[in-house]
């Protein structure tokens, strides 16, 4: 950090941290691995320092390359990383056990998710439904902040201007996609009710309940969400789980606020 005439502190850019953590974001976001001329064309980089920046994130076993396909993918040196962070997010393990019992009640996957990098959600905690048949997510998970109930909770108590919204919306993809008017209503209505609902719009016959959690200057940053098959979680459950799910946050502000967290 760097302080300019007025005593305000302003962020120095480092290009090459940028250019190698948007490396890592996109190998990670890849279902597939990506060889430098794609990787380097979807970030706007000159094929030369992308592989450069390649080579070092290799040699720190950070992306894997296959030597028969000339392929780059997320390697499992990032796990340690992932794994370190998670053990010491406080959050993460004040809300667990919270989350087993929502599971465990209300026959859902009960997640916590955090806001991390740019427009990213992911996944801290999660509790999986003991019912034979379940959604598979898993820890270290990410999705757009905007999508399904959190995201809804995200743009009710975000400061995204509407035109900023529809651009961002437009890159959403759901299983049955709202209109844009009708998810600026599902919008209001989560900030009125303080959770969100999709029933069925991001994924088929899936239903997902959110509520928010905010920081001390009032800022969401993080959600509990309820996930649960729509045929087992009745319309007048939804209530009852979104009054869990706030019962929940209001354990995890009062045991954070005592641990000074």
């Amino acid at each position: 950090m760097a302080e300019d005439d007025s005593g305000q502190t302003s962020k120095r850019q480092v290009p090459a941290v940028t250019r190698a953590i948007a490396i890592l974001r996109f190998l990670a976001r890849s279902n597939e691995p990506m060889g430098v001329n794609p990787i380097a064309r979807e970030l706007g980089l000159i094929p030369s320092t992308c592989l450069h920046i390649l080579r070092v994130l290799q040699d720190e076993g950070l992306v894997e390359f296959d030597t028969q396909t000339k392929r780059y993918a997320i390697g499992i040196g990032i796990l340690p990383l992932a794994r370190s962070a998670l053990q010491k997010n406080t959050f993460s393990t004040l809300v667990q056990p919270h989350l087993s019992a929502l599971s465990t009640t209300f026959g859902v996957t009960a997640i916590a998710t955090q806001l991390a990098g740019p427009g990213q959600m992911v996944v801290v905690a999660l509790s999986q439904s003991t019912l034979p048949f379940r959604l598979q997510v898993d820890l270290g998970s990410r999705f757009p902040a905007l999508i399904s109930a959190t995201g809804r909770l995200f743009a009710a108590f975000g400061a995204l201007d509407e035109e900023t919204l529809r651009q961002r919306f437009e890159k959403l993809i759901w299983d049955h996609p709202p209109a844009f008017e009708d998810w600026l209503t599902q919008i209001d209505e989560a900030k009125r009710r303080g959770y969100a609902v999709d029933r069925g719009i991001y994924i088929s016959g899936v239903t997902v309940v959110a509520v928010p959690m905010f920081n001390a200057r009032g800022e969401m940053i993080r959600s509990l969400v309820a996930i649960g098959i729509s045929e087992r979680l009745e319309e007048h459950d939804i209530p009852k789980l979104a009054e869990a799910l706030v019962a929940v946050r209001g354990e995890i502000e009062k045991l954070e606020f005592s641990t000074g967290s």
